[in-house]
């Protein structure tokens, strides 16, 4: 798309300061011996040197940029301080002469340093030295296969015999009578009844009889 192109007053400044500065420096080439094409070269010089500074300056690389732009500034404020009148055209000083004549070989030193000069290297991160942590994941829905099964108890040791059952079942309250009848016989007698004499008292058969008297502890 095209841009129609509209005055401006920072561009109709900048091209009037341009062209003044420019024919200022090409007077005092002239006028410092530089004759012909050689004095309209040395503005071009100046100007170029200007303007890689400034865009090397706004790039940010490197403090140099400000020297060569103090330098390539002062040579246009020089020439415009010393064609205002100050200095004498018609007879330049040895110095000046000098400095004209040394100019291209600064303008050129300068302008190699700033289009050739290293390009800072950009900081790289250090990768982190400190391994990833690793996390295991155990499952507790499924048996570990490290960890023994529970053993039961009943499996380890065999099931304790139980003991025999000696004589018929006593029945609780013929227990009672005959620990009553055993009890009365003390009390009477002042010694414990014997197990045959509980036999006789009870008219039981004598494995019942025997039974009694083993759980009464009796001889």
């Amino acid at each position: 798309m095209n841009r129609s192109i509209r005055p401006d007053a920072v561009l109709i400044q900048a091209v009037i300061a341009g062209a003044l500065s420019f024919a200022h420096l090409h007077d005092l080439a002239a006028a410092a011996g530089q004759s012909g094409w050689k004095a309209w070269a040395y503005p071009v010089s100046v100007d170029l040197l200007l303007v890689a500074a400034w865009r090397r300056l706004r790039a940010g690389r490197d403090r140099s940029s400000w020297t060569w732009f103090a330098i390539a500034l002062a040579a246009s404020l020089g020439a415009n301080v010393a064609t205002a009148g100050l200095l004498d055209l018609h007879q330049v000083p040895a110095w000046l002469r000098i400095l004209v004549a040394g100019w291209p070989a600064l303008a050129f030193l300068g302008g190699t340093l700033l289009v050739h000069a290293p390009t800072p290297d950009t900081p790289v991160p250090e990768p982190d030295d400190e391994p990833a942590l690793e996390v295991e994941m155990h499952r507790t829905d499924t048996p570990d296969e490290s960890t023994p099964a529970p053993v039961r108890t009943s499996e380890l040791a065999p099931a304790l015999p139980k003991p025999p059952t000696t004589g018929p079942a006593v029945p609780p309250a013929l227990l009672d009578h005959a620990r009553s009848i055993a009890d009365a016989h003390q009390s009477s007698t002042g010694e414990p009844i014997t197990a045959d004499a509980l036999t006789a008292r009870l008219g039981l058969p004598a494995p019942t009889c025997q039974a009694i008297a083993t759980q009464l502890q009796l001889t």
